[in-house]
């Protein structure tokens, strides 16, 4: 681990040092820099390459300049988007953005279903003004994985092969294996299906309620794949709220302020489909944490059901 204060006079003049407000695929940093409250990201290593990590930021740059509500880099004192260690890691700052998350983690929503309606109305408008945003701005210079049909549901999944969680029956591992060939043939006829760049992670850690509206945060994790995955993320942790329906169908309707939503359907598909990649992502993320590895295969579980269903 470097020296986070040397690390972050890479930016200026350090007025409060670092401190950690994150630790997942990054270790994440607030921290005050030259008058300026900035996000100070210590990318993991080897999860993400130089050139995609220097896309993201150039994508998130970009989307900002049109007015998309999320981070913008922070070039450092050299004039660079992104920092490389000693070590080889990479670490870079982005502008902080002052609100709380909408939720934590996997804790159910509370509410009436007034205020979830609107809530999630909210969320769908700010997935589809993402949509439009990534969609009016220049990302041919942009490199970023693939979440297509054989890193969601391939033979080797991007984040790992689901069906081998450990905690899996083995007529549950079958059951998956037999949900992953069936979705993998759905996706491959969708011949109309919206794609293009997504972020990936709209869990709701990721989207800030801010004074000027919801925010989008943590694009570690963007890439090209389909629009509707996003919104199946959106809703995936909400699998077992007793107002689902309520929560989908907002989603949709939001959406749909700003572009043509998916079919209800294809937003049960699409939460499945999450569902499974995080059951494979604890495999390696939660070794050792028998009770959050069996938490995400009781998840893709029950989306799997309610899919082939």
């Amino acid at each position: 681990m470097p020296d986070l204060s040397t690390l972050a006079a890479r930016w200026g003049r350090v007025d409060e040092p670092p401190k950690l407000v994150a630790a997942r695929e990054n270790h994440v940093y607030r921290c005050q820099i030259e008058g300026q409250a900035v996000a100070l990201r210590l990318h993991r290593a080897a999860y993400q390459s130089k050139a995609a990590i220097e896309s993201e930021l150039r994508w998130m740059a970009r989307l900002a300049e049109v007015g998309f509500p999320c981070p913008r880099p922070v070039p450092s004192s050299a004039g660079a988007v992104l920092e490389t260690l000693e070590t080889g890691q990479h670490a870079s700052a982005i502008s902080w953005l002052d609100g709380e998350a909408i939720g934590d983690g996997d804790t159910a929503l509370t509410g009436s279903e007034q205020e979830l309606a609107a809530l999630f109305a909210a969320v769908g408008a700010l997935i589809a003004a993402f949509h439009d945003a990534t969609d009016a701005i220049d990302t041919a210079d942009l490199m970023r994985p693939a979440w297509d049909a054989d890193a969601l549901v391939g033979d080797a999944p991007l984040w790992g092969k689901f069906w081998e969680n450990p905690t899996l029956s083995e007529a549950e591992a079958d059951l998956l294996i037999e949900a992953k060939a069936r979705a993998y043939d759905t996706l491959v006829a969708m011949d109309t299906v919206d794609a293009g760049l997504i972020h990936a992670d709209c869990l709701q850690e990721n989207i800030l309620s801010t004074p000027a509206g919801l925010a989008l945060i943590d694009f570690d994790d963007a890439g090209f794949g389909y629009r509707g995955y996003d919104l199946g993320t959106a809703l995936v942790q909400h699998y077992a709220h007793p107002r689902l329906a309520l929560l989908g169908d907002a989603l949709l309707a939001g959406y749909g302020t700003l572009r043509t939503p998916p079919s209800p359907d294809e937003l049960r598909f699409f939460t499945m489909l999450r569902a499974m990649a995080s059951c494979g992502w604890v495999i390696t993320r939660g070794a050792g944490n028998l009770a959050y590895q069996r938490a995400q295969a009781d998840r893709a579980m029950a989306c799997v059901r309610a899919w082939l269903e």
